[in-house]
């Protein structure tokens, strides 16, 4: 023989791994629709449950889940439609606003610490080299956040395929889990079985969390914002909300955002603002966060850091929002592996 055997199990087991990193990257966008929608049925699986628990057995899965699915719904517009139109009627405010503080002087409206008085010069210099070309950018993305935040999400067609999905996961998600574990060996279902249960466990309790976390910023920052009178609290806390689904960065770039459009704006207590930024950074961060995640995702934050970063690079927005679930999942992965080899 020409070619040793292990040498063509060595070229073939690459040629599946090349052929699968090119199909998930030719499919990318479908599988971000795929991912939400099991991140959606991982977030509404408890109040499915709790459905059933309270229904006659007489009572099919799928109609609790129409129920739920009814609720969330009343629900979400009942809350989304007021939420939105503000956020739309601050967004339109602060776009018209905005070409002329650009204008101007940016930072005529920033009360300064005296040590920094004199290099004002040099700073409104600077800023208003850098700004120079914001307002062609910024202001039709402003114009557009009230009727474009659904296309903020993807396309609209994504947007209902979503919790079509959701609803058949939920549905028949026993029967896809039975499905995949009967594609492996019988010696290695069981191994199967433990990483899914794992996955299963992670995902939700992630998901959860980062939804508890981003209905917390948001309810935190408008209510201090409003408080201490920052004009256009809704619209900053919207974006604060949003953006806290972004581990590291995504928190970091709302309160930079928040303390440029309050400075800006005139408002002349900064430092309140960042003395709330910090105070409730620590808050979240070694009380809220940790008490929502648990032990599910034990990843260092370098780690964390480090995948928000690279994911970035690979897929923007999606790849930050996904990579601290795929990182966990390889853990997963490589930790239940060395569990077997160990205990083999």
């Amino acid at each position: 023989m020409l070619l040793d055997e292990r040498v063509l199990r060595a070229v073939w087991t690459v040629f599946v791994f090349v052929l699968a990193v090119v199909l998930i990257y030719l499919t990318r966008s479908v599988l971000v629709i795929f991912a939400l929608a099991i991140f959606l049925a991982h977030l509404i699986a408890p109040l499915v449950d709790r459905v059933e628990r309270h229904t006659p057995r007489s009572v099919s899965r799928t109609l609790s889940l129409a129920i739920v699915y009814l609720i969330l719904i009343g629900i979400a517009l009942g809350i989304l439609i007021p939420v939105g139109a503000k956020i739309g009627e601050q967004a339109a405010a602060l776009a018209s606003r905005l070409p002329e503080v650009l204008k101007s002087d940016p930072l005529s409206h920033i009360p300064l610490p005296r040590w920094l008085e004199v290099w004002r010069p040099r700073l409104t210099a600077f800023t208003t080299g850098q700004t120079a070309g914001i307002g062609d950018e910024v202001l039709p993305m402003l114009r557009q956040i009230g009727p474009g935040i659904l296309a903020g999400l993807g396309t609209l067609a994504a947007l209902v395929l979503i919790p079509i999905l959701s609803f058949f996961f939920l549905k028949d998600g026993l029967l896809m889990r039975d499905a995949i574990v009967e594609c492996f060996q019988p010696r290695r279902r069981s191994l199967a079985e433990e990483i899914l249960a794992d996955l299963h466990m992670l995902v939700a309790q992630y998901i959860r969390a980062l939804v508890l976390l981003a209905i917390a910023a948001f309810a935190s920052y408008s209510i201090v914002l409003s408080v201490l009178g920052v004009p256009y609290a809704v619209l900053l806390a919207s974006v604060a909300g949003v953006l806290e689904l972004i581990p590291f960065v995504g928190p970091l770039t709302a309160a930079v955002i928040a303390l440029l459009v309050a400075g800006v704006s005139g408002y002349s207590h900064v430092l309140w603002i960042l003395v709330f930024f910090i105070v409730y950074r620590l808050f979240q961060d070694y009380v809220l966060s940790p008490y929502l995640l648990s032990s599910g995702v034990e990843l260092h934050p370098l780690l964390v850091l480090f995948g928000v970063l690279a994911g970035e690079r690979v897929a923007g927005v999606p790849g930050m929002f996904f990579s601290v679930p795929v990182i966990a999942a390889l853990r997963i992965f490589i930790v239940r592996m060395r569990r077997r080899k160990a205990h083999a």
